[in-house]
C-alpha cells in the first residue's frame, strides 16, 4: 500500500512540475511578446487621454492615476479575443478604478446598447473613428495599459486572465 502512495505521490509531484515549467515558460514567452509589441508606445512624453465617456463624464486617465493605479482597456465589440476579456476587465472595474476606450465599435448609442446587452459597467469612452487609439499608437486589440502616478507601468496585448491584470494593478 505505501508503495503505491509513493508512486502516486511521485506521479502528481511530476505533473505539477511540468505544470509549473510551462507556465513559467509562458510568463516569460508572453512578457517578452508584450515587450515587442509595446515598442511603440510612447513612455515619457504620453499623450492625453482626457475624454468624454458615454455617461458625459469627463475622464483625464493620466489624473486619475495620481493617486491610483488605473486600468485602461482598449478593445472593439467586433474583436473576438475581447469577449473573454471583456467580463474579466468589467469584474476589475468593481475594485480599480477602470477606463475603456471601445475602438471603431459604432455610434454612442449602439455602444450603449452592446454595453447594456453585455451587462458590463466599466466607464467606457466611444472612440468611434479610432482617433485616440491612433493618437496612443494602439494596433492590437484588446489592450491593456495600467497608469499609476501619470507613468505607463504595465502593458499588455491579446488574451489577459483576471490574475494577470490583478497582479499587474497591484504591483502598479
Amino acid at each position: 500500500m505505501d508503495k503505491v502512495k509513493v508512486s502516486w505521490f511521485k506521479k502528481v509531484m511530476g505533473w505539477l512540475k511540468q505544470v509549473m515549467l510551462f507556465m513559467a515558460f509562458a510568463i516569460v514567452i508572453t512578457g517578452l511578446v508584450d515587450v515587442w509589441r509595446g515598442k511603440d508606445i510612447e513612455r515619457d512624453n504620453l499623450p492625453d487621454m482626457k475624454a468624454l465617456s458615454l455617461n458625459n463624464e469627463m475622464v483625464d486617465v493620466l489624473a486619475m492615476s495620481q493617486n491610483d493605479a488605473v486600468l485602461v482597456y482598449f478593445w472593439g465589440s467586433w474583436c473576438p479575443v475581447c469577449n473573454f476579456v471583456s467580463p474579466v476587465v468589467d469584474t476589475m472595474s468593481a475594485y480599480y478604478p477602470t477606463v475603456t476606450v471601445a475602438m471603431n465599435s459604432g455610434t454612442d448609442e449602439q455602444m450603449k446598447q452592446y454595453l447594456q446587452h453585455k451587462d458590463y459597467s466599466f466607464d467606457t469612452i466611444n472612440d468611434s473613428e479610432g482617433l485616440l487609439a491612433q493618437n496612443w499608437s494602439i494596433r492590437v486589440t484588446p489592450t491593456i495599459m495600467v497608469f499609476k502616478e501619470g507613468e505607463l507601468k504595465f502593458y499588455t496585448t491579446g488574451f489577459t486572465s483576471l490574475p494577470g491584470i490583478w497582479w499587474r494593478m497591484l504591483f502598479a
